[in-house]
């Protein structure tokens, strides 16, 4: 019955995806700084509201549609005037306490426009349009108003009709595995629903990403492939009624569409949190980037478990164990998985019987903190909720407080369900419900959740999250998610993730946000000897290509001493940067990223690459002019490669270089090539 409604409901949307109204004609027009990108409104003769987008004096996209379907009332979406449209310019620059850079430029111009209904009992809506000058992010706002003081949206009608044919990377929407899929690479015509971002390559060599930002009490937005290269919204449903139910006034999240003439200025782009509000916590020093270790890997090995017995993992003299192996490599958190009641038998997708305040028997909180404390070590904690996450929320505040009387200042939080899974029960007694992980209760449970760890001066790492859409600029304890097939995929997966996926992960996932992939498996070996497609020097190099401010070191500690010389790169690596550049890459081939270190001189590369070998000419004029480095070279051996003995082919070297040189990487099939640049005394 369920899957029968799901199919209604997408014809559904398929029939309102059919244009049916004439050419519109311009009624307000708004470019970027740089004038390269414009957008104008249109309305047609029936009062039909759409858009288009220019880039570089050509159509980028067609008339798109705008508009909403309530369940409360009629249509808004035709018999629509201009009531008025106003333009600003904006232009500031604000430091994020830790990311990808520190100094974010925010120069767009808006455009704001009120449309009115011609109607007897007229309805308003409000059109904000940012322009930057990597691209556009819109939303509507509904003000108060007597004729519509509820909005029940069944759908919203945002469309991206697509002027041009383009190729698209994608993966499926409300399908079970949540986002834990490969990519797609297929024609535009191609795509079925997909999640966002969804990246886009023109024929004509114009990459564009589309996506959301500052997705607060709303429902997440799919795309929908509508014929003839448009994309249409389909809103996450909820478990009954309208997907999206709001009192006015408010606000959609921002619909954004970034532009690019090369696939790295996705990536360089901070369109996505400049249209997110400003930090809402105050000061956030408390918060520390740093790598981690953890009883985590070898659960996924299956040579250790997260219920109690003879396997269990999170026990005193284990946890002692990785804090001893963090504290004597510079690692500042331990994280423990499998330490609190609930594990024993079939916990996924069961979570009632999670105890968030208690721990198992082998499990000493208390001495642990002490020890770890003693050492300079902080326990990170683990809350998986089993998707019963009303039964979460009632305890997670003393769950914070538990784990802030003993130091803990990261939590990793889990929502291990299938899609459409999660277990609503809004009063004790009352039957559950089912939601999405992307619908709008729990797009609200989620920032209930960051504002509690918050009051505790706690930071997150939710897996099988919602969507980032830059919340992290709003509430900066929320410092990383899952939201991606990741390591764990490696250990026991069939397939596991192929050489292309890191590299397609950088220009889709990665571009809404900091992904916890959990790197640095130098045995390259899953469960049961399975292989882990790619070569040692590609690990080291995920550590710069796919940025958290959080990264893991995943692999056993004694794997970690028989590849000695690889695991210095780990160790000396950064996670918080002043600046980041992307050198060169392509959608899904390969990606040359260079990161400045915060609060230092030193600079660090990390190249991967896809399953076909190539070498890269990288100009090194990011380094500082007039200043020598030592560059430690971390690089696939000659005859390296992605599968069997020559994986493991590595080579280290030095050499010295200034911003002057071009350095010539060989990145082996499914290879890769770290760099540490670091100044030479004068």
């Amino acid at each position: 019955m369920r899957a029968m409604r799901m199919a209604a409901w997408i014809a559904w949307l398929l029939v309102l995806a059919v244009p049916g109204h004439a050419r519109a004609g311009t009624v307000a027009t708004v470019a970027s700084p740089d004038g390269r990108i414009t957008v104008s409104l249109a309305l047609d003769g029936d009062g039909r509201p759409s858009y288009r987008v220019k880039h570089d004096g050509r159509a980028l996209l067609g008339d798109s549609r705008l508009g909403f379907i309530f369940a409360n009332g009629r249509q808004l979406l035709r018999r629509l005037r201009l009531e008025s449209a106003s333009e600003s310019h904006h232009d500031i620059t604000w430091e994020q306490p830790w990311g990808e850079r520190r100094l974010v430029r925010d120069q767009h111009n808006e455009l704001r426009v009120r449309l009115t209904e011609d109607a007897p009992d007229p309805r308003r809506v409000d059109l904000v349009f940012r322009v930057f000058d990597d691209g556009v992010g819109f939303r509507y706002e509904l003000p108060a108003q007597p004729h519509l003081t509820e909005a029940r949206i069944v759908q919203e009608l945002t469309g991206f009709a697509l002027a041009r044919p383009a190729t698209a990377w994608w993966i499926p929407a409300l399908e079970w595995n949540r986002e834990e899929y490969l990519y797609r690479r297929t024609a535009l015509t191609e795509v079925g629903i997909a999640q966002t971002p969804l990246t886009l390559r023109t024929d004509d060599g114009l990459h564009l990403s589309i996506h959301e930002a500052a997705l607060v009490d709303y429902a997440g937005m799919n795309l929908m492939h509508a014929g003839s290269g448009d994309l249409r919204a389909a809103l996450t449903p909820a478990a009954d009624g309208a997907p999206v139910v709001r009192a006015t006034p408010f606000a959609t999240p921002w619909r954004t569409i970034t532009i690019s003439p090369r696939a790295g200025g996705l990536v360089e782009s901070s369109l996505i949190l400049n249209l997110n509000e400003p930090n809402a916590i105050g000061d956030v020093s408390w918060f520390t980037p740093a790598k981690y270790v953890g009883v985590w890997w070898s659960l996924h090995l299956d040579t250790e478990s997260w219920a109690t017995g003879p396997k269990h993992g999170a026990t005193t003299e284990n946890t002692k164990r990785y804090i001893d192996f963090a504290a004597a490599n510079g690692f500042r958190g331990v994280l423990v998985e499998g330490w609190n009641p609930g594990w024993d038998g079939d916990w996924f997708a069961n979570g009632w019987g999670f105890d968030f305040t208690r721990t198992t028997p082998d499990f000493d909180l208390d001495a642990l903190a002490r020890y770890a404390a003693g050492k300079g070590v902080h326990l990170v904690g683990h809350h998986e909720t089993g998707c019963a996450v009303s039964h979460y929320e009632r305890q997670m505040d003393a769950a914070f407080a538990l784990y802030a009387r003993h130091g803990v200042d990261v939590v990793k939080t889990g929502y291990v369900c299938d899609a459409g899974q999660i277990e609503r029960q809004d009063e004790t007694g009352v039957p559950v419900r089912r939601e999405w992980h992307e619908g709008q209760w729990m797009s609200n449970h989620h920032l209930r959740v960051v504002q509690a760890a918050a009051r505790q001066r706690i930071a997150l790492n939710p897996h099988e999250p919602i969507k980032d859409t830059g919340l992290r600029r709003t509430w900066p304890n929320w410092v990383s998610r899952e939201g991606a097939r990741g390591m764990e995929y490696n250990a026991w997966a069939n397939p596991p993730n192929p050489p292309e996926h890191e590299p397609t992960l950088v220009f889709t996932r990665m571009l809404a946000g900091p992904m916890d992939y959990t790197p640095g498996v130098l045995s390259l070996t899953g469960r049961n000897g399975q292989e882990i497609p790619g070569t040692l020097a590609r690990q080291l190099a995920l550590y710069v290509a796919l940025y958290s401010p959080i990264q893991m070191v995943a692999d056993l500690p004694q794997h970690y001493a028989q590849h000695a010389e690889a695991f210095e790169f780990i160790r000396e690596v950064a996670v918080d940067w002043d600046e980041s550049r992307v050198l060169a890459g392509e959608v899904g081939e390969y990606v040359a990223i260079a990161r400045k270190q915060r609060d230092a001189f030193d600079w660090f590369l990390g190249a991967i690459n896809d399953r076909s070998a190539r070498t890269l000419a990288l100009k090194l004029d990011f380094l500082e002019s007039g200043v020598r480095y030592r560059a430690r070279v971390y690089r696939d051996d000659k005859r390296a490669g992605w599968r069997g003995p020559e994986r493991f082919r590595f080579v280290r070297e030095e050499k010295i270089v200034t911003r002057d040189d071009v350095m010539t990487l060989r990145l082996a099939a499914g290879g890769g090539a770290a760099v540490r640049f670091s100044r030479e005394p004068e």
